[in-house]
């Protein structure tokens, strides 16, 4: 299934004035055929064959004077070979000589990703400055094994990762280079038992705007994010959590050299006081569960501020900026974005956001319903004045 995903891949790219060239490993041609990836990208397949086959260049090399390689589909053998160093195809000999950025978008079966081989490989192709897309949790193809994670990423993300690795640099958007950013992002899921948890629909997509423009603006970012749909996005560390006490400890490690907290999660007040560790069974009648407050991440943030900027989110009902600025006060944030969750086009999960900025005394400012990555440019240029790594 991923395979047959190439040639939209490719027409995605080329539509975004990308000039693409195809290798084809073999395994690859056993489920596409040259012809529509050929006709996709516009250009000859470049296969074993054509690498073994008499030419005035080494094919490898010419092929790895890309400014990015995208492997489309990585399986665990390739991502193997490449973290080995070894150079048995054209594939693996043009990872090994390229030096323009490399993108991984893995697919395999959830416990050929989850190995601690796999994993390691793709901890050393991080550490070589390689990025990765996915795996996503979705459906598999193969007859009986259900749904997980390492399903490839779509092709419309997969283009968008690729064509922000090739964006050039704008001079006028880095005004935060060198500044080091940890974004929160999505719900929390607080579990009862080992298949029931309390959580919110919340999709992350304010999160990863900010980090997202974060990045694109030259700051170094760590995203933490709870379960959302949305694939890693490139050019940054990402760290997948599902608990409150998970986001809190991962949170915290990395605020420990921010200049920048940024709290968009919608983070579960509470959680099981005694989560089960067997299924409970359905009984007739009413069910008490008892419930025991979550940490409050902004406010612990707050206490041992030092030179940190921090950010959090809101949302309030009614007497929203009042409610607003006392949490600002209480958790020693610089400022607070208030959402109106009731607010038509402003619900959970959509691409739009209407809110109010709010500060410890008070005043605020309300902005008029944008994109969320507009809400996160405003609000990245508020902060940024506040930012003493910047200062001079």
């Amino acid at each position: 299934m991923a395979a047959v995903k190439a040639p939209s891949v490719l027409r995605r790219l080329r539509e975004g004035g990308v000039q693409v060239q195809v290798i084809a490993t073999r395994a690859s041609l056993a489920f596409i055929t040259e012809l529509s990836l050929a006709t996709a990208a516009d250009g000859p397949v470049a296969t074993d064959q054509t690498w073994f086959a008499a030419r005035p260049d080494a094919q490898h090399l010419t092929l790895a004077r890309a400014d990015a390689v995208v492997i489309v589909g990585a399986s665990a053998e390739l991502m193997a070979g490449a973290a080995g160093g070894h150079a048995a195809d054209l594939a693996l000999a043009t990872l090994l000589s390229v030096t323009g950025a490399v993108l991984w978008v893995p697919a395999m079966n959830e416990r050929m990703w989850r190995h601690p081989a796999v994993q390691g490989n793709a901890d050393r192709l991080r550490e070589w400055g390689h990025h990765f897309l996915g795996p996503e949790t979705g459906a598999f193809g193969t007859r009986g094994e259900g749904s997980g994670v390492g399903r490839m990423a779509e092709p419309e993300d997969i283009a968008a990762a690729t064509l922000a690795l090739l964006a050039p640099p704008r001079a006028a958007r880095q005004d935060l280079a060198g500044v080091k950013v940890v974004v929160s992002a999505g719900p929390t899921r607080e579990y009862l038992d080992p298949v029931r948890f309390i959580s919110n629909p919340s999709s992350g997509k304010m999160g990863f705007a900010v980090a997202e423009e974060a990045r694109d603006r030259g700051a170094q970012v760590t995203l933490v994010t709870g379960p959302v749909a949305l694939p890693d996005p490139v050019g940054m560390d990402v760290v997948r959590i599902e608990s409150a006490l998970e986001l809190r400890d991962a949170v915290v490690r990395a605020a420990g050299e921010a200049d920048l907290v940024v709290m968009t999660a919608a983070v579960a007040d509470y959680r099981a006081a005694s989560a089960a560790t067997e299924k409970q069974a359905k009984v007739a009648g009413d069910v008490t569960i008892h419930l025991t407050p979550n940490p409050d991440i902004l406010a612990e943030l707050g206490r041992d501020k030092g030179r940190r900027v921090l950010i959090g989110f809101a949302m309030e009902t009614h007497a929203g900026v009042e409610r607003a600025a006392l949490k600002a006060q209480r958790k020693n944030a610089n400022f607070i974005l208030l959402n109106y969750p009731t607010r038509a086009g402003t619900a959970f999960g959509g691409d739009n956001n209407e809110v109010t900025l709010v500060r410890p005394d008070g005043t605020s400012q309300a902005w008029p319903r944008l994109s969320k990555r507009e809400v996160a440019r405003r609000l990245l240029d508020e902060a940024r004045p506040l930012l003493p790594v910047l200062s001079h």
